[in-house]
């Protein structure tokens, strides 16, 4: 596992201690473990970049991820991944705010909360954008053994017109992006699963982030995914790995200095 801190993070007020982290799929001991190690406290926010695994089955069997979540000290907000249901009414969920933005939560477990595609929240200051959802390659592997898979797992036609709209009155310009998927021009085929045809593979939403990507004004794009560590431009890819978010333009300097002569090449 590989954790990055900043020295100066004891000195930010506790709302504004922001980390992020990619899939846990409800596998959550290094989630435990990472609370202790850094003394979270429940003003304190864990972002988990889709796939959490606390909608999977939809009944009491999800019930064990929620409880383990609901006593650590922090409040986890989650972006809506492939391999899980969205929360909705349906499942219990009811409307709530969160750092400005409009969050899916339980109440009986109001530290874990879910995201809106198309919505803006304000993280330590900053703009951060949330576009969740992916195709799941393994659909027909799913679907043939009886496992979980939801067609609503790709932002539907309303959801980017809903987008599109927000960058709109945005004049396209945000802060952070905060993705499930990435924009099909950084897609990390070293890590593709052997033996799927990417041919018949649905790329639609990868497609779509592009075209936002190639017209956004924003200074840093964090997904999750793709199962893997690394940074390309702007894009980092979490996974086991934690970054807390830059809040301030030293921090950014510190996160990520080689940032600072990048110049975007167009879009495919």
């Amino acid at each position: 596992m590989n954790e990055q801190q900043n020295p100066s993070q004891k000195m930010l007020a506790p709302a504004d201690v922001v980390y992020l982290t990619g899939d846990t799929h409800g596998q959550f001991d290094r989630i435990v473990t990472f609370c202790a190690l850094h003394n979270m406290e429940k003003e304190n926010t864990l972002i988990i970049l889709g796939d959490a695994g606390l909608n999977y089955y939809g009944d009491l069997r999800d019930l064990w991820g929620k409880e383990t979540l609901a006593r650590l000290p922090c409040t986890f907000f989650c972006i809506h991944g492939n391999h899980e249901r969205r929360p909705g009414p349906s499942l219990g969920y009811r409307l709530s705010t969160y750092h400005g933005g409009s969050v899916w939560v339980q109440p009986q477990y109001p530290n874990i909360v879910f995201a809106m595609d198309g919505e803006i929240y304000e993280f330590c200051g900053q703009s951060c954008l949330v576009l969740g959802g992916a195709y799941s390659v393994d659909k027909w592997y799913r679907l043939a053994r009886g496992y979980g898979w939801w067609p609503d797992e790709q932002p539907s036609p309303e959801i980017r017109a809903r987008v599109e709209a927000v960058l709109d009155q945005r004049a396209w310009q945000v802060d952070v992006v905060l993705s499930h998927t990435c924009p099909l021009r950084y897609e990390p085929v070293e890590v593709f699963i052997s033996g799927i045809d990417q041919s018949q593979v649905d790329k639609s939403t990868e497609t779509w982030l592009g075209q936002i990507e190639a017209k956004l004004h924003y200074k840093r794009w964090y997904c999750g995914h793709y199962h893997t560590e690394k940074k390309i431009d702007r894009l980092r890819f979490m996974f086991e790995d934690y970054v807390l978010l830059p809040y301030n333009a030293a921090a950014e300097q510190e996160d990520g200095a080689a940032d600072a002569g990048h110049r975007r090449n167009p879009a495919p």
